[in-house]
């Protein structure tokens, strides 16, 4: 085992170590669902999705069509690290008779305690959200069909992710879930985003009450924002 491994290796085994992948990975994390729900307010734009559709165009052609892949795959490199971590740090800490807290203070909240459980209903959510829209396998059959979602705009021809969003969520239960697994990321966040900074001590006496109402005000802001879109198809304001 090379030097660089050897020490990556102890990193990952210590303590310390793990608490800091799972804050520098939530917080990847944490600015791609702000970057993510910038791209879906476009939905909300009058113009027949042609505004969605274009990002959409521009998300899967970017750098030759490898940037959305670079994207995918650091995405699910984040993730999984992000998960592991939590969970080998809650075994550890549970082991030990404490509860996962980042040390500095120990306030304990009805998030935290069920993050590890919120985190892995979340990863299923993902994994569900992929297959939807991105394998295009799921309630709405037809999503693999060329000839019911492309359109074509001066003369070039676009996959119509509008309509696949649309048509989605017109299946209640895909709207319920939905709408579920995003309530527990955003009870995941009200405790996991003050946590990244504490643990990468950014934290403080000085900076705690800001933090705190920014965590919050963050976590109001990716919860109303992602559970508008599926409540819109539904009541007929996106169609």
């Amino acid at each position: 085992m090379n030097t660089s491994l050897k020490s990556l290796t102890n990193f990952w085994g210590s303590s310390i170590g793990k608490k800091i992948v799972v804050a520098v990975t939530g917080a990847f994390l944490v600015l791609f669902l702000a970057g993510h729900l910038s791209g879906n307010m476009l939905l909300f734009i009058p113009d027949h999705g042609h505004a969605f559709n274009e990002y959409a165009y521009f998300l899967h052609h970017m750098l030759h069509g490898a940037g959305i892949w670079f994207a995918r795959i650091g995405l699910l490199v984040c993730f999984t690290l992000h998960i592991v971590g939590t969970v080998q740090l809650t075994r550890a800490n549970r082991a030990a008779g404490q509860t996962y807290e980042v040390d500095g203070t120990q306030r304990s909240s009805g998030s935290s305690k069920i993050m590890i459980w919120s985190g892995l209903t979340i990863l299923a959510f993902v994994i569900y959200h992929l297959l939807h829209f991105t394998i295009r396998s799921g309630p709405a059959s037809d999503f693999a069909d060329p000839n019911l979602y492309t359109v074509t705009y001066d003369g070039k021809e676009l996959h119509n992710a509008y309509k696949m969003v649309v048509d989605g969520f017109k299946v209640w239960y895909v709207s319920i879930f939905y709408l579920i697994a995003v309530t527990l990321l955003c009870s995941h966040l009200s405790h996991g985003v003050a946590s990244i900074f504490q643990t990468l001590g950014l934290r403080t006496s000085k900076t705690e009450s800001l933090i705190n109402i920014g965590s919050k005000v963050y976590t109001l802001i990716i919860w109303i924002g992602f559970i508008s879109i599926p409540l819109s198809v539904m009541v007929g304001i996106i169609k």
